[in-house]
């Protein structure tokens, strides 16, 4: 399948923000055809010759704190699950212990706000 059908099978067009990683560099052109209304949302990058203005910066702030919440998931499920190799047991099988996975890194994270909750709550 090609890129950009690919990309218009993701976007419904109502799109403010669209997160992609580094396979939808240059991916731009077929962004902004199906979702008019989004921004350019890539980091800004200083050289020796140019500084990041005090807009960039705040962009870039946003899009970090953006960027760690969403890979702080996949960190619990590395780290604490220990789940950093996948051994192919069939498709069923695999899709069934990556949810249940991430179902408990969900619980994981909010392990403290549900230990103080008071008892028969």
């Amino acid at each position: 399948m090609h890129d950009s059908h690919l990309i218009g099978e993701l976007l419904h067009g109502g799109e403010s923000i669209v997160w992609g990683d580094s396979a939808y560099m240059g991916k731009t052109e077929e962004i902004n055809d199906k979702a008019p209304m989004v921004s350019d949302n890539a980091y800004r990058r200083s050289t020796r010759n140019r500084k990041l203005t005090g807009e960039e910066k705040e962009r870039n702030t946003m899009l970090s704190k953006t960027r760690v919440r969403v890979e702080h998931v996949f960190d619990v499920v590395k780290n604490a699950f220990r789940n950093r190799k996948v051994r192919y047991k069939g498709l069923a099988k695999n899709t069934n212990g990556i949810h249940v996975l991430f179902d408990l890194s969900n619980l994981y994270m909010v392990r403290r706000e549900l230990l103080s909750l008071p008892a028969g709550v």
